[in-house]
């Protein structure tokens, strides 16, 4: 990498994207991402992968401007028509994201994988950074919690709740788009934020305390979770990354009550286009949750405290 006084952050930051000074007004968030498939049908695959890849514009409190797809085909065991119901759907979400999706790159594979490239912008007074939260700050989370487990599920045709599979795919299809209509006042409200996705939500609270300075205060009752997860969970039905985080991350986690494994395993479920998760001010908490509620997130809830600390997470 070439170190530059432009560059504020890059894959040695832990930030979601990486950024860079523009002029003295705007910064470039420029970030990549592509997954293999979730679900069956290829549109709602495709929505899905385009809705995680810009999510990272979104939790830098940025405005995605441009994208190119990222894609990954067997074109001797798939048709080329598959292909292009998976370009349609990555179309649809980067368009009603406001950014233009203008060409790509494709290779052979075996596994299929999709993703886009995503160019955005964001003033820099208003850019959130992954760390930064504050003794009293109010952890919010926008989405539910579960659809590792669902995604599972789904896979091994094993959902016995129809709700689950709809809702889990309706929450991976939808856009963290706060950033677009957030009033300035909230938008500064927010002193920290990421999004819930592979490293599942105790790894990007943690991302998010890695300063060190504070710690989070996490009431897991209070944590929006997909319905018929925990009864998925309660059968065995936990995808592997899930493990992996688990075993990367207990150790800086306390346990500060009695909650059953499967109540656990939603701290470590790897999320595909999770929600955003932010550290807001404690007086703009409130007001926060009703404007995310009122833009679609009927999920959105407080479910923590930052506090002083040394990055840790005693779950209560």
């Amino acid at each position: 990498m070439v170190e530059s006084g432009r560059v504020l952050a890059a894959w040695s930051g832990g930030e979601d994207a990486a950024l860079w000074t523009l002029d003295e007004r705007r910064i470039g968030i420029l970030t990549v991402d592509f997954i293999t498939p979730v679900v069956d049908d290829p549109y709602t695959w495709g929505q899905v992968a385009a809705a995680n890849s810009i999510s990272d514009v979104f939790a830098m409190g940025g405005k995605p401007i441009v994208a190119l797809n990222v894609v990954g085909f067997p074109t001797k065991a798939l048709s080329l028509d598959v292909l292009k119901r998976i370009l349609e759907g990555g179309f649809e979400r980067t368009r009603s994201a406001g950014a233009f999706l203008v060409g790509g790159h494709s290779v052979q594979d075996d596994e299929p994988k999709y993703g886009l490239v995503v160019y955005g912008e964001v003033d820099r007074d208003k850019i959130w950074r992954t760390v930064g939260g504050r003794p009293g700050d109010k952890l919010v989370l926008t989405k539910p919690i579960g659809t590792g487990i669902a995604v599972t599920a789904i896979k091994a045709d094993m959902i016995e709740r129809e709700e689950t599979s709809t809702e889990a795919i309706r929450w991976m299809t939808t856009l963290n788009s706060l950033p677009l209509d957030m009033p300035d006042a909230l938008h500064s409200a927010v002193h920290a934020g990421t999004d819930v996705t592979g490293f599942g939500l105790a790894g990007h609270i943690l991302d998010m305390l890695s300063g060190g300075a504070v710690d989070c205060r996490l009431c897991l009752n209070d944590v929006p979770i997909l319905p018929g997860v925990m009864e998925l969970a309660d059968m065995g039905l936990v995808p592997e990354g899930a493990y992996r985080n688990r075993a990367a991350y207990e150790e800086q986690v306390d346990i500060g009550g009695n909650f059953s494994r499967s109540a656990l395993d939603m701290l470590f479920d790897a999320q595909t286009s999770g929600g955003l998760l932010l550290a807001v001010a404690p007086e703009k908490a409130g007001e926060f949750i009703v404007f995310a509620r009122e833009h679609g997130f009927s999920h959105a809830a407080v479910i923590g405290t930052l506090a002083e600390g040394t990055g840790r997470i005693c779950v209560i």
